[in-house]
């Protein structure tokens, strides 16, 4: 039989998380960010009858309008040992039904295996966007040139002979100049930022987990790119380029470095988080021949108001609207 139990201490999460493989939103840090933006967090370590952890879930919980209660949320999760995901998923639906009641489990796994159990509904109410593009940085940065577009690999050398000097930013007045291009990029591209003061927190909350490569010229940053990453996964959360680095390619060079100092790391999977039918979205493609379809979002429900959630009425849609920030968060 495996049981839930909460987790209240940093380090003995971070390495379940590590042990189990577990995407960065999963961390310590992702919780605590939140927890300063609106959520509250609640962290499950699932055991075996041998007392040996099976399974993690970061529970992010949501308030919802009235009776609603709460949304219980699992961004990228829960994680689970081989053999495991069914005894996980029932532990996981009994402790919210009994610690976290409300009206639905929503959970969002970072596996491209349908998920099929009993009492589990597959959802279009997805948070975190499933169709993606998940890079095997496994093989080799040959193979990994191979698969992407030729005009991406002709950008890339190009871009890389401007003299451009790409390198890891971590000092606070370093990431004050990268938030500038971020401003920039939103206002040319037209789409809303956190206050500065949240970008800050990311840095901050995540520790080592935050990582963020900027392409300079004459010591300005011209494009960053911005990660979450884990032991397994890096996880692009947000990226930007000014006009200069438009006109120079800098962000194939800057993305490539990004990509091959993951792979250097040690980190085996790089997820671009998300892919649309846009400019950025198209960039993205240029890096590989395929493209990743995870397993969605599926729900269990809590409450007989789920049905009405499932519906999607409009004080709902505000809700699920509010959570996509995840996507920009």
């Amino acid at each position: 039989m495996v049981v839930g139990r909460t987790c209240d201490e940093q380090t003995p999460w971070d390495e379940a998380i590590t042990d189990l493989g577990g995407h960065p939103l999963q961390l310590w840090g992702w919780g605590e960010l939140k927890t300063a933006y609106h959520w509250g967090v609640q962290r499950v370590l699932f055991r075996n009858d041998e007392d040996t952890v099976v399974g993690a879930a970061q529970i992010l919980v949501r308030p919802l309008p009235g009776p609603f209660r709460r949304l219980d949320y699992v961004p990228r999760g829960p994680v689970w040992k081989d053999g495991y995901e069914k005894p996980v998923l029932d532990a996981l639906r009994d402790h919210c039904a009994q610690e976290l009641p409300g009206t639905l489990i929503s959970i969002e796994p970072d596996t491209v295996t349908t998920l099929e159990h009993e009492g589990w509904k597959h959802s279009t109410n997805t948070i975190l966007i499933p169709q993606t593009l998940i890079l095997d940085l496994t093989r080799t940065e040959d193979e990994l040139l191979a698969d992407a577009a030729k005009k991406t690999r002709q950008y890339i050398r190009k871009s890389g002979r401007e003299g451009l000097e790409i390198r890891r930013v971590t000092a606070r007045e370093d990431l004050a100049a990268i938030l500038g291009v971020y401003h920039e990029t939103a206002s040319r591209a037209g789409f809303a930022l956190h206050d500065d003061a949240y970008y800050y927190d990311v840095h901050d909350k995540l520790g080592d987990a935050s990582v963020v490569f900027a392409a300079y010229q004459d010591d300005l940053p011209l494009a960053f790119v911005w990660l979450a990453a884990s032991a397994r996964t890096a996880f692009e959360l947000y990226g930007g380029m000014n006009t200069l680095g438009q006109n120079l390619r800098a962000n194939y060079a800057l993305k490539w470095h990004a990509i091959t100092s993951c792979k250097e790391q040690g980190i085996s999977r790089y997820d671009m988080n998300g892919l649309l039918n846009d400019g950025v979205s198209t960039f993205k493609r240029g890096f590989a021949s395929h493209e990743t379809e995870l397993a969605g979002t599926y729900d269990y429900p809590l409450s007989p108001l789920y049905t009405v959630w499932a519906k999607g009425l409009p004080s709902v849609k505000r809700v699920v609207q509010k959570a996509r920030s995840l996507r920009q968060a």
